[in-house]
């Protein structure tokens, strides 16, 4: 729903004061679900406090679809893609208990300017931004099927916006931020030779 201006007329007579704070408290509700721009900050925000690593964050183009598993929460950001890409990046950047795996749509690599005008550009911005990360390039089947299983367990949130190229979704799977999986190996090694 988009917030705009409008008048509310009671349909029943009642004095001035009661009609006019009837009309603040229904303004209120109708506001109070309303998505802005605004506000995909604050939820990227509050959900990067609550992720751990398993969960994912996903920088959408316009036609991703919303999906209908429970664990997945798709959010209209109404913003430029890589803009909204940078802010998750930078977002994940400074929280010290997360870090992304980041997974693009294997189908990117082959689209041409001539079937999507706009996409050699976009791959050059896109490959910028992510040069230094780990990143995997798998058929993009194959990450919605990682994606949808993972939702099963693990809660994801979709950021979409108002990119009209196909194939340019980035999904960032999150992992520990303070563990690898070198570590992780030594571990269980340990833990082997312990028994």
């Amino acid at each position: 729903m988009k917030s705009g201006c409008f008048l509310l007329i009671c349909p029943f007579k009642t004095n001035l004061m009661t009609r006019c704070s009837l009309q603040a408290i229904i303004l209120g509700l109708l506001l109070t679900g309303c998505r802005t721009d605004v506000q995909w900050h604050d939820k990227l925000d509050s959900v990067l406090d609550e992720y751990g690593h398993r969960n994912w964050i996903v920088v959408a183009d316009y036609a991703y679809p919303c999906q209908s598993s429970p664990g997945i929460e798709t959010v209209f950001t109404g913003q430029d893609h890589l803009e909204v890409l940078d802010l998750v990046m930078e977002r994940i950047a400074s929280a010290p208990h997360v870090r992304p795996k980041i997974m693009v749509d294997r189908e990117l690599d082959f689209l041409s300017d001539a079937d999507a005008p706009g996409i050699g550009d976009y791959r050059s911005e896109l490959a910028r931004r992510i040069e230094d990360m780990e990143v995997s390039s798998l058929p993009h089947e194959e990450i919605i099927s990682k994606l949808d299983a993972g939702s099963e367990l693990f809660k994801v949130l979709i950021l979409k916006t108002k990119m009209t190229l196909p194939y340019t979704s980035v999904f960032i799977e999150l992992d520990c931020g303070y563990w690898d999986a070198d570590r992780e190996k030594r571990l269980r090694e340990a833990m082997t030779q312990g028994d």
